[in-house]
């Protein structure tokens, strides 16, 4: 099966390569992929191929997706799973972008028992064994012009590897080498750490970690790419923990 899959891959990389002018004059301007050496950049360009060819990418509202966007979407998704392999976004199929900031609309019951229709605006959602759901304005913004704490391909993909123990509750499946309680304890003691400090009204950090452990795991995923110093000098056990999960360093000065 392995000599298969091995012909396949192969197939895949020779019939479906992403042409050398396109993969060079888009990752020159991702900033995220900065860090990598010659030879992750090489394995990323061959995570990225497979990526692309086994993913479906629609757009909405007649948006028109060519190869340029699927480049600077799924490089940066498979930034995360460099080391982890292109199996951890198995499961799924389809990435929908929008053009911009998206409606959906939610059933949410009150304390009394009764459900009302709420509509929230998105720039990214995640569904459990469902689609990547990206606003295209927001990926651009955050691929070329990277701020601490802020990536929405990043934080949404980090949702798809959060979803691989068949929910999002901020624990991936870890190597076996990451004991689960380490994990645990970093994480749980950072996340309340956060939630007292906005509740003292001190913001360092994206506020919107603190809404569950889910997405306090994506938006730590965000500042491990985007602005690792200022992860390490707030919760550096966190940090920690996120890189022997990706098992990268980035190297980021802060935004």
């Amino acid at each position: 099966m392995k000599w298969l899959e091995r012909v396949s891959t192969y197939y895949i990389l020779k019939k479906h390569a992403i042409p050398d002018h396109a993969w060079f004059q888009v990752t020159k301007k991702l900033p995220l992929l900065r860090f990598l050496n010659s030879s992750e950049k090489a394995q990323l360009r061959v995570l990225t191929t497979l990526f692309i060819y086994k993913k479906t990418f629609i757009g909405t509202y007649d948006l028109s997706i060519t190869m340029e966007m699927k480049i600077i979407i799924a490089a940066q998704a498979c930034l995360q799973i460099l080391k982890l392999g292109l199996n951890s976004f198995d499961g799924w199929q389809e990435i929908i972008i929008y053009p911009t900031a998206f409606k959906v609309r939610k059933e949410v019951g009150d304390e009394a028992g009764i459900v009302h229709i709420q509509n929230h605006a998105l720039t990214g959602e995640a569904w459990i064994r469902g689609p990547v759901v990206l606003s295209w304005d927001d990926v651009e913004r955050d691929s070329f012009n990277v701020r601490a704490g802020h990536h929405i391909v990043i934080h949404e993909f980090a949702h798809k590897l959060d979803m691989l123990n068949g929910r999002a509750n901020g624990m991936p499946p870890l190597h076996p080498d990451m004991p689960i309680q380490a994990w645990t304890e970093s994480l749980s003691t950072a996340y309340q750490h956060l939630i007292k400090r906005l509740e003292h009204h001190h913001n360092e950090i994206n506020a919107y970690a603190a809404t569950n452990p889910a997405e306090f795991f994506a938006v730590m995923s965000e500042y491990f790419f985007t602005s690792p110093a200022t992860l390490k000098n707030y919760y550096p056990k966190v940090f920690e923990q996120l890189k022997r999960y990706f098992r990268l360093a980035p190297q980021r000065s802060d935004h």
